[in-house]
């Protein structure tokens, strides 16, 4: 593992601890379109196993644990502590048994082979070191036949609130992501797929525009519940102010009233693993 995936993996794990306590509340509503679509395009049935790959603090899971019932299982998994920890509270307070949460990095599956039907991975991929390496795992894991529904953002130029990351890099050299949107251009989805030896069925893209009541929750998602978490933590009240000021006037076109719509894209992708269903 070189020493670049190492930095980008704590740089993710620890970054995602600091952000969980305010991701649903952030980010729940602004990611629905992709969630949804997701569970459309691979739909959990009565019984199946579902593993939930970077499941953050459970969005998907939870609903896949409703809908495959009692017989049914489901595992998320994702590199924070932390979101596993929300997740798990979440799933007790609903009172799922069928589903279970741990701390695992998404390119080292610590699951069986031919172990799960189906295979989520929403909003995941593009902070991984190596997402080529996430989907073999994920090839790997699944029966033949299993599906495999995937989200990522789009192109950068739909993405309107893209601005945090050079604004963040010009403080401090964050190494957020730096292929983040180079998932998003048509047809990258289907060739990793493919890569990784998935058959891609579908890949669709989606435009859903984020929405926020005001500039203090626009910037609250950009720095305090999003990817750059953990630079934002180091930042001192001074950069806070400097860089909250510079993504205002990077969205400013996109202002209505005292709120902001700012676009956004998501590709979501079906595959499936090749042979019959055993």
């Amino acid at each position: 593992m070189s020493l670049q995936a190492r930095l980008q993996r704590r740089i993710q794990r620890y970054g995602w601890d600091l952000a969980a306590d305010a991701y649903e509340f952030l980010w729940q509503q602004q990611l629905s379109a992709a969630h949804q679509q997701v569970l459309v395009l691979a739909a959990p049935r009565a019984g199946e196993s579902v593993l939930d790959v970077a499941c953050g603090t459970g969005l998907i899971a939870l609903s896949a644990a409703d809908r495959v019932g009692p017989h049914g299982r489901v595992l998320g998994v994702d590199i924070s502590e932390r979101m596993v920890a929300s997740a798990q509270q979440r799933a007790e307070a609903l009172g799922l048994e069928n589903v279970g949460f741990l701390r695992m990095d998404g390119e080292s599956l610590a699951c069986a082979d031919a172990s799960f039907d189906l295979v989520y991975c929403a909003l995941g991929l593009m902070y991984m070191p190596d997402p080529e390496q996430a989907l073999r795992e994920i090839q790997r894991v699944l029966r033949p036949g299993g599906r495999v529904a995937l989200a990522v953002w789009g192109e950068r130029s739909q993405c309107g609130w893209s601005a945090v990351f050079p604004i963040v890099d010009a403080e401090v050299k964050s190494e957020v992501c730096p292929m983040f949107f180079q998932l998003g251009y048509a047809g990258a989805l289907t060739a990793l797929c493919e890569e990784a030896g998935l058959l891609a069925v579908r890949e669709q893209r989606i435009s859903a525009p984020l929405h926020y009541a005001n500039a203090a929750e626009a910037c609250d998602a950009a720095f305090v519940g999003g990817p750059v978490a953990m630079a934002w933590s180091r930042f001192d009240e001074l950069t806070r102010r400097r860089v909250q000021q510079r993504y205002l006037d990077a969205i400013a076109q996109w202002k209505q009233g005292e709120g902001y719509r700012v676009p956004g894209e998501f590709v979501v992708m079906l595959a499936r693993k090749p042979g019959a269903v055993l």
